[in-house]
Order: C-alpha cells, then structure tokens, then sequence
C-alpha cells in the first residue's frame, strides 16, 4: 500500500490551494489518501510525489482536473437551510411582473440539489413569467452529475411533496429509491463550470446569489478575493445568501445584513 508522507501532503496542500483558493488542514491527509489512491494505480504511479509531479508538469491539463475534482468535497442536498427558500419565495412573488427575467445563482452547486431546488421554487412562484437559473462548480465531475439529475430518495428527503410529486420522477425497477429531475425543469437550469478563485466566465446581473457554505474552505484574504468577485455580478439592491455558519464581518461592506446569513447589495 502506498503511503502519502507529510512532505507530499504539504505539496497537495499548495496544489489546491493555488488551484482553488482551498485551504486543507492537517486532519484532511487521509481524505487526499484516499481520494488519490486509485489514480496512482490507474497512471501506474509508484507514489504521491510521482503523482505531483505529473500535476506539476504542465502536460497534464485533464489530470489536472481531475485532481481538484477528486479533492474538492462536494456535500450538499435538496432545500439545505430551507429558511433560504421562503426567503427565495417571498423575492421571486415581489418582482413578479416586473418585466424582465428574475436571475438567481448557484455559486457553488456541487451536484445541483441547490440549483433544481431554487428552479423548483420559481417554476411554483413565478409559472411562465421570465427566470433563470444557474448554477456553476469548479469541478467537471459534479456538474456532470447535476445535468442528469439522477438522485437517490436518500438526498430528497426535505423536498415538499408537493414539489416531489410535479417535479421528480420516482424511479422503479433498477432505479427504485432514486428520483429524476423532470425533463422540463432541467432544462430551465444552466450549469457552467467556475473556478470562484479566478476570473469568472460572462454569467450576466443577477437578482439573487447563493454562495453557502463554501467560504469555511478559504482563508481571509481569498474569502475577500471571492466575495468580491462575485458580488460584482449582484445586481443593486439584490440579494446575497450564505451559510448559516458563515459570516461576512470584516470580509466586505458591499451589502448589508438583512436577516441572518442574508444581505442586501447597498
């Protein structure tokens, strides 16, 4: 069995951080152990640093993503934090009528539920009127997963029935205990990949922005650098949605505390 020394650690620690903005602790060796282990058998590689080193060569752009892929934890489920929604609901029934599309992003959407969840409440809110949605991931992997949509029952549970039963096919046979978002909704939702720690691709004003429970992973300076960049697609007067257990004291004074872990864009 090959074993990750505290020296390689340290270069997969610089590796991610310097790929995006993550800072891993210490008590992460045995998650980049294990989430590593199978690509050195696959590359036929004899150790982690051989591994880096192929990272760092500047040959391996695919692997390269694959990598941060691998490394970036991906923990999410549908309506997490489900206060966010109702406050979702009560913007989405404000500016109805207003003549131009209602825009929310999903900043960090891992394998979708934020996103298709978000969908949900504006195809309940709003029906035909204009609204987009979308949701971006710096790793190719989850946004690949969320195009399909495919869940298991076990990730549904804080789904509304009523939003289960118009907007989730329950799967049956081999599929049982899964779910499928409905065709119509996953098309209403785009997913782009985004590296929230460099430049961000042309996404557009939006009128609302989730970005929860990403900042714990970033140190103060990027969390500033991160916040930044993507308050600069909030539209005036929208609105900015993070983490229960998150704060924006002394990262910004773009937006102001509205309700707890919500903020408004002055």
């Amino acid at each position: 069995m090959t074993v990750l020394t505290d020296k390689e650690f340290t270069q997969f620690q610089r590796f991610i951080y310097e790929a995006a903005g993550i800072t891993m602790s210490s008590a992460k060796k045995a998650l980049v152990s294990g989430r590593l282990a199978k690509r050195l058998q696959q590359c036929r590689l004899n150790s982690y640093g051989e591994y880096f080193r192929l990272l760092a060569s500047g040959h391996a752009a695919a692997e390269v993503q694959m990598a941060i892929d691998l490394l970036t934890t991906n923990e999410t489920y549908f309506f997490r934090e489900p206060k966010h929604f109702d406050f979702l609901r009560e913007q989405a029934l404000a500016l109805r009528k207003r003549g131009q599309a209602f825009r929310v992003w999903s900043a960090a959407s891992s394998t979708g539920e934020e996103a298709y969840s978000i969908a949900m409440v504006l195809a309940d809110c709003l029906g035909d009127e204009p609204w987009e949605v979308i949701g971006s991931d710096i790793s190719t992997r989850v946004l690949a997963r969320a195009r399909i949509g495919h869940y298991s029952m076990e990730r549904a549970r804080h789904i509304p029935e009523a939003y289960l039963k118009r907007f989730c096919l329950k799967g049956t046979g081999p599929q049982q205990d899964t779910l499928l978002i409905e065709r119509s909704l996953r098309a209403r939702v785009q997913f782009l990949q985004a590296n929230l720690n460099a430049g961000l691709p042309q996404l557009g004003a939006f009128d609302l922005i989730f970005l929860r429970n990403v900042m714990i992973y970033f140190n103060g300076d990027t969390k500033q650098q991160v916040v930044a960049r993507v308050l600069s697609l909030l539209r005036p007067h929208g609105y900015f949605i993070i983490g229960h257990s998150e704060s924006l004291h002394g990262i910004t004074d773009a937006v102001q505390p509205l309700v707890p872990s919500v903020y408004r864009k002055t």
